[in-house]
């Protein structure tokens, strides 16, 4: 669990990131779950962009995606989510909170 000072923190951090990925109509599939589990462990903070033509809202992606990646739904700005991981990978420079 983060406390709002990481949140705060990992907010400022993911403003200048671009978003990995994009959520639409298709919804959260095995494929989109295993490339985005896969750019956490590279990259540990990620945003992701929902479209417009989503079937749900971007809060509820948010807490699934957070679900099913073992991650923490840093925010959700708009139709923007920001996720967070730690990396298992040993020698990576972490966020350092």
């Amino acid at each position: 669990m983060l406390t709002s000072k990481q949140r705060s923190n990992l907010k400022s951090i993911a403003a200048n990131l671009q978003p990995v990925a994009q959520l639409g109509k298709g919804g959260i599939g095995v494929n989109m779950i295993r490339s985005l589990s896969d750019a956490l462990e590279a990259r540990e903070l990620i945003k992701v962009n929902v479209l417009t033509n989503a079937e749900e809202d971007a809060k509820s992606f948010g807490q699934e995606l957070a679900e099913k990646l073992l991650a923490e739904c840093v925010a959700v700005i708009g139709r923007k989510v920001i996720l967070y991981r730690r990396s298992s990978r040993k020698n990576f420079e972490h966020i350092e909170f």
